[in-house]
């Protein structure tokens, strides 16, 4: 029997194949490979033609006995393209629920997830989950 811990967490990257966003997706693919090294057990790319402009990058975990599945990007639902900091930040909130390091560089503050905090003078200055640290 396979030890679930081998073979979670997942992340997979469905993309338009029509709208010639396989080299984007490949991006995005090796810079998960680089900075989460063997902690994600497998990316995968899903070259789509049956949804035109898909954009989906989607988490699959396990625990406490049940699967999960948590959409880490939509492109229509979130705007666009992530960068790739913030694509890290979600996956290792999400997935990994913050118990791992994936450098300094990619740490910090993420106003996509928390909700950020605006000065007097309207500058965005952090966000509710970096406060206090």
């Amino acid at each position: 029997m396979t030890d679930i811990s081998s073979v979670y967490p997942k992340v997979s990257i469905e993309f338009c194949n029509k709208c010639k966003w396989g080299l984007r997706s490949f991006w995005y693919q090796q810079e998960l490979l680089q900075t989460f090294d063997d902690k994600i057990k497998e990316l995968s790319l899903k070259p789509r033609n049956d949804q035109p402009g898909i954009f989906l990058i989607k988490g699959y975990f396990y625990i406490d006995t049940k699967f999960h599945t948590v959409v880490l990007w939509d492109r229509k639902i979130d705007g666009g393209f992530p960068d790739a900091k913030t694509l890290k930040q979600r996956i290792k909130k999400l997935l990994f629920n913050e118990k791992i390091d994936i450098g300094k560089h990619n740490d910090g503050c993420d106003t996509v997830l928390g909700k950020s905090v605006v000065s007097e003078e309207g500058i965005k200055t952090a966000c509710e989950d970096c406060i206090g640290k």
